[in-house]
């Protein structure tokens, strides 16, 4: 019953719509049903969407259509969280998913908003301590601390953009967890994943935070590209790489894989983050590999082409 999604991060509101609908392509369960979905953009407005069935093919609409992507300023916000689980749950579904410019989002899997040992639901009671200040571990620890057999798990993200996660002792006893968390250290992106009953468990977990994390990342953008002719001559080396002249066209591949250097072997001659050298210079690293065919020491078709243009980042 429940999966819940947290991301801070470039495209954090994307990033976890991505996620679900990985989960929901995977996993079996308590899924595919209602969801209630919170982001904060940059000017801090509150951005909510919700669906009571079909998951994340019924969350956004546009007209008569449902399966439409996020709109793009939920798509960029860096601040997101979602909740998620079989149909039909008792309205209004926001009371699953909070959200605040001043404290930033709670989410969680069972019941978030389980009442606490103070009368008032516990993600309530965590959102208002991140409000007066507290740091989403902080406010977490202290909440879960003062109930530990309530049927709840929460996460957070504060407005500081730090993230956290944890279970109840009660909901920690249960056969049937996943848990997860990323954490891109250049971007200082993160993403924090709850579930139960919802298998496979816990590998769904890693899956949905690993789909989060590389929507947030993307892929870099190319510095730029080099051309690879047929006829260019490969020898073994003590690094993969890939030697141009000024023009960036390739005058020698260098292999440390004596299959294609030494037996010339089909196979990938420029194998993937190669060195890239433009007239001498180191310029980056070959972002994919074409499978190149060999003749007396030299390519003579890749990817079933004469000459191949390939970026380098």
């Amino acid at each position: 019953m429940t999966i819940g999604i947290g991301a801070y991060g470039p495209r954090a509101g994307r990033a976890i719509y991505d996620a679900l609908a990985a989960a929901e392509r995977v996993g079996v369960g308590a899924i595919r049903g209602f969801v209630s979905f919170a982001a904060i953009d940059k000017q801090g407005n509150i951005l909510q969407s919700e669906t009571q069935r079909g998951g994340s093919t019924t969350l956004f609409t546009e007209g008569e259509r449902t399966g439409v992507e996020p709109p793009s300023v939920i798509s960029e916000a860096k601040f997101a969280g979602l909740i998620s689980s079989g149909p039909d749950r008792p309205d209004p579904l926001s009371q699953f998913m909070l959200a605040d410019k001043e404290g930033g989002l709670i989410t969680g899997h069972r019941i978030p908003n389980a009442v606490s040992a103070s009368g008032h639901p516990m993600n309530e009671e965590a959102l208002n301590l991140m409000i007066k200040g507290y740091t989403a571990r902080e406010a977490i620890d202290t909440v879960i601390a003062s109930n530990p057999e309530a049927d709840c798990g929460l996460i957070a993200v504060d407005c500081r953009g730090a993230a956290f996660a944890r279970n109840t002792e009660r909901v920690e006893r249960r056969p049937d967890l996943g848990m997860a968390q990323r954490h891109d250290e250049s971007t200082g992106a993160q993403v924090l994943v709850l579930h139960n009953a919802i298998r496979p468990y816990p590998a769904l977990a890693d899956l949905v935070a690993n789909v989060a994390l590389d929507t947030m990342m993307g892929e870099k953008a190319p510095k730029g590209w080099i051309t690879i002719d047929a006829g260019t001559p490969v020898e073994m080396g003590t690094e993969n790489a890939v030697h141009c002249d000024k023009e960036a066209v390739a005058t020698r591949i260098i292999t440390t894989d004596p299959a294609i250097g030494v037996r010339g072997d089909v196979g990938a001659a420029i194998y993937l983050n190669s060195v890239v050298y433009v007239a001498g210079k180191n310029a980056g690293r070959t972002t994919f590999e074409p499978i190149t065919t060999m003749m007396d020491g030299c390519i003579t078709e890749l990817s079933g082409k004469t000459r191949l243009r390939m970026s380098y980042c």
